[in-house]
């Protein structure tokens, strides 16, 4: 096979062609089809699960499945991420979890409650193919692309994987709604419901199918000559325990991150758990209109979200990245209240709105921070480490706190108000993060 040459178009094209085959996994399986599909399992008078010995909420019970496959995800990430530094051939570790998660999305053609257990191993293994095969896919970045290409490559992988998942979910909106077209048979319900779980199979094929180029064209990886031993295994912990030792003594970061943490916890919970409050809490008026007002409104915060990051560049320019926080905080504090609220669905396609703004701005605004507030340092590799690891504690933690709330109160409302408080100690915390570096 050719081997190509670092910083080639064809090289650099092919690895960003993986956003394109990936990305449909975050738009119908995390955001749209499969909420949309698990709320409609459950009747209006029983949405209990009966599950290890007791019955659970169903909205909480996903919510644990999905902070316990994080939790997963943070245990391995500094395990990947030292293979990716040590191993030369990267790309099988890539392709394990690209074909674990492109395999449980077929499987949840068969999800159901009858055999619950083995369907929530399926939706577990995607959450986990999805993570882990990026870990693997962003380490390639610095072997086939030089630091001034970078950027620009990075950016180009993010607009395939939209317009990809953007293509893949509208025509999964199509069979969903005229299944009929489709050869789709059985009553209204019955054939959207069959629709639902052929979209599973859409995506977990499109992924597999797509990702070939990229394995076709990709390097096995920089060959280092290392071997996988017991010390790299654990290298990547070592590695975060040496960049914890470096933020304590840097009090502006060190306040940065505590924020980071504690606001980040409240805003990943809220775009994981958006489509089943909207699923659950919204009167829609009918199954049809149910689902096509929660895949248009997650399009609606796709579309906004990349104007919300382009407005937050712009604000932070000109009032400072913590002031831009901060407000960006105040705002999301506002739409906990206000979702505590919301009945119609003109009022979940407001919120939706103001969530995409908002949601693109933080995100992008706070990894730029925290790179803004790094020490002097070569290997900052190790610092977004930690970084991702602190994100996905910070999952886990928020939506163990939101399942918890939802079956203990019986109501998504009360969970989402309650993230309220994280974003106000997030704009006290922000406020203490000093406006300069100091010792």
């Amino acid at each position: 096979m050719k081997t190509y040459p670092k910083g080639s178009k064809k090289l650099l094209n092919a690895w960003a062609f993986y956003d394109w085959a990936n990305s449909v996994y975050t738009l119908t399986i995390a955001s749209t089809i499969f909420p949309i599909f698990y709320g409609a399992l459950f009747t209006t008078a029983d949405k209990q699960v009966h599950i290890f010995g007791t019955d659970i909420k169903n909205t909480a019970l996903i919510s644990f499945i999905t902070a316990f496959a994080f939790l997963v995800i943070a245990f391995l990430s500094p395990i990947l991420s030292g293979i990716a530094d040590f191993i030369g051939n990267k790309k099988v570790f890539m392709k394990f979890f690209c074909y674990t998660g492109g395999i449980a999305c077929i499987g949840l053609n068969w999800f159901s409650l009858d055999y619950i257990y083995i369907s929530l191993v399926f939706y577990f293994l995607g959450l986990i193919g999805y993570w882990g095969s990026l870990v693997f896919y962003n380490s390639y970045l610095p072997d086939i692309a030089f630091p001034e290409q970078q950027d620009k490559i990075s950016a180009k992988g993010f607009s395939l994987g939209y317009i990809g998942s953007v293509l893949l979910l509208l025509f999964n909106l199509a069979m969903v709604m005229k299944p009929d077209l489709f050869g789709i048979t059985g009553t209204e319900g019955e054939a959207a419901m069959k629709a639902m779980r052929y979209s599973f199979i859409t995506v977990g094929i499109w992924w597999i199918v797509f990702s070939q180029y990229t394995y076709y064209i990709l390097p096995k990886g920089a060959k280092t000559g290392h071997k996988v031993t017991k010390a790299v295994l654990f290298n990547g912990f070592k590695e975060l325990k040496l960049v914890f030792a470096d933020i304590k003594e840097n009090l502006r970061l060190k306040r940065y991150l505590r924020a980071f943490f504690v606001y980040s916890m409240a805003v990943q919970t809220i775009m994981l758990v958006a489509t089943y409050f909207g699923e659950q809490e919204v009167d829609w008026g009918g199954d049809q209109e149910k689902t096509m007002g929660l895949i248009v409104s997650i399009l609606v915060i796709q579309i906004v979200a990349i104007l919300g990051a382009v407005l937050t560049s712009k604000a932070s320019a000109k009032f400072g990245n913590i002031q831009t926080l901060i407000v960006i905080n105040f705002i999301w504090m506002c739409l906990c209240f206000y979702g505590y609220f919301v009945e119609t669905p003109t009022q979940f396609y407001i919120t939706a709105m103001f969530v995409g703004l908002v949601m693109g701005g933080i995100q992008a605004l706070s990894r730029s921070t925290y790179s803004k507030f790094l020490p002097e340092t070569n290997d900052t590799t190790s610092y977004f480490s930690f970084f991702d690891v602190a994100e996905k504690i910070g999952i886990v933690i928020g939506m163990v706190i939101y399942g918890s709330i939802d079956q203990l109160t019986g109501s998504m409302r009360n969970a989402i108000l309650f993230l309220f408080i994280f974003f106000l100690v997030g704009i006290v915390l922000l406020y203490r993060v000093p406006k300069h570096e100091t010792s």
